[in-house]
């Protein structure tokens, strides 16, 4: 399949003083381990256009989406808009808080970003040169795990510890499967997406880095050689992530970002000299608003969370070390009084949330469908096996803004995992109705009756 397409990067590093997301608590960054980058694809096919923004960044929030718009707009890039643009982040904990409200957020660093996004785009627009579509698909097992379980108690944990012997088994599936989209041009492969179900979270502490995702990308990078570009989208991993609980290996450190970034490169480069041509000659864009309530929050939540309040009202939760799901699973005073905190701001919010799905179909092939936030690996799965049956289904996730300018994200269960326990479904990490993950997936099999 032939196409027109452009690509450019801007480094997004921080030069002013802000916190690294992904926590519950403030930790100032202080040195890069590696580059953070905004990556921009342009595709062109006759009239039709479709772009992508793949930032290193925890997600991109609603305001951040509208303010690059904005700078499109004004950049005099009148055929790419919201209808065609997919703008999503690889979810790395160990970039810029982005989100407003949170601790350690500095007001300054976002617009550096969109202007670094702005420019990369319109760079990727005016650059834009003849190659063709292929696409393939891989699998790789050895790195995700389902990380909320079923314990002994009956109830459900995420992130229990490692050997901790209440654990049953795991609460749901994994999806190890990497589909794969490429653009050869003289010959070359030059451009390379695959979207890979796992959290971006192996670090942990103070320092920049796109985690394992950079280092897969600058391998595979390297191993194409100059001006090509690699965007490894990150699936639908809301209770995935790369814990291995049946051993006591060490797991957060920077040399287990590197191990899993060359684990998944191992895995893509062997699979490249089987990518196949696109069938079809046809680029669509697809686009949709799912409107949802606001999470459903009772008295009786409400009243207990003004009980932990008031009983760890003294306690500064950014004095300690980080603090993470782990200290949330045992009870840890400092999380409990951050998550009540967060439940009460949430019950106080009775905005209705805007979600943007956005897709490109290529040919009768391809699929690269968006999904907002943190999804759970089972809704990946309901877009990509049952409405694309058909077709590679790549999916974004992290997509085209999260909920509201006042909401900063959160994940989106299944129906089935409420009141289970672990965390994702408490109010602080899901502020969306309990409906919004049936809502997302029926408005993708409306988008799919117009291919």
């Amino acid at each position: 399949m032939k196409i027109e397409y452009g690509i450019a990067r801007r480094c997004i590093n921080p030069a002013v003083p802000v916190s690294l997301a992904g926590y519950f608590n403030i930790r100032m960054w202080d040195r890069v381990l590696d580059d953070l980058e905004v990556r921009a694809v342009v595709f062109k096919q006759g009239p039709a256009y479709a772009a992508l923004l793949h930032f290193d960044l925890v997600t991109v929030p609603l305001y951040l989406c509208d303010q690059i718009l904005d700078g499109i707009r004004q950049a005099g890039i009148t055929e790419i808009t919201r209808e065609n643009l997919t703008i999503s982040a690889i979810h790395t904990h160990t970039g810029p808080e982005v989100r407003f409200g949170r601790g350690g957020f500095n007001p300054d660093y976002p617009p550096f970003a969109v202007k670094m996004a702005v420019e990369a785009l319109a760079e990727a627009f005016r650059s834009r040169q003849e190659g063709e579509l292929v696409y393939g698909q891989t699998a790789d097992s050895r790195f995700l795990f389902n990380r909320r379980y079923w314990m002994k108690n009956g109830r459900v944990m995420t992130n229990p510890g490692k050997l901790n012997p209440e654990i049953v088994r795991p609460e749901g599936e994994i999806d190890p499967e990497i589909p794969m989209l490429g653009i050869r041009s003289n010959g070359r492969l030059k451009v390379l997406f695959c979207s890979i179900v796992n959290h971006t979270d192996t670090i942990g502490g103070t320092g920049v880095s796109a985690d394992w995702n950079g280092f897969l990308r600058r391998i595979i990078e390297k191993e194409l050689g100059p001006d090509s570009m690699v965007c490894p989208l990150l699936g639908a991993s809301g209770n995935i992530n790369h814990f291995d609980v049946s051993t006591d290996r060490g797991q957060t450190c920077y040399a287990e970002a590197e191990r899993i970034g060359k684990g998944y490169a191992e895995t893509i480069r062997a699979a490249l000299p089987a990518l196949r041509e696109i069938e079809g000659d046809a680029m669509k864009t697809v686009f949709a608003e799912v409107a949802v309530m606001p999470r459903e929050i009772s008295e009786k939540e409400i009243a207990d969370a003004r009980a932990v309040v008031e009983k760890f009202k003294d306690m500064d939760i950014n004095a300690g070390a980080d603090m993470t799901s782990e200290d949330l699973a045992k009870g840890a005073p400092a999380v409990l009084k951050y998550f009540a905190e967060k439940l009460l701001d949430q019950a106080a919010c009775r905005e209705k949330q805007r979600f943007y799905l956005t897709g490109i179909a290529f040919g009768s092939s391809v699929m690269l469908a968006s999904l907002p936030c943190e999804p759970f690996t089972e809704i990946g799965l309901a877009v990509r096996k049952m409405i694309f049956a058909g077709r590679t289904c790549l999916i974004a996730s992290l997509a085209n803004g999260t909920g509201s300018y006042r909401c900063g994200g959160g994940y989106i269960p299944n129906a089935w995992n409420y009141g289970r326990g672990g965390y994702e479904d408490t109010p602080r990490s899901n502020p969306f109705s309990v409906k919004t993950a049936q809502m997302v997936v029926a408005g993708w099999r409306k988008l799919a009756d117009e291919l």
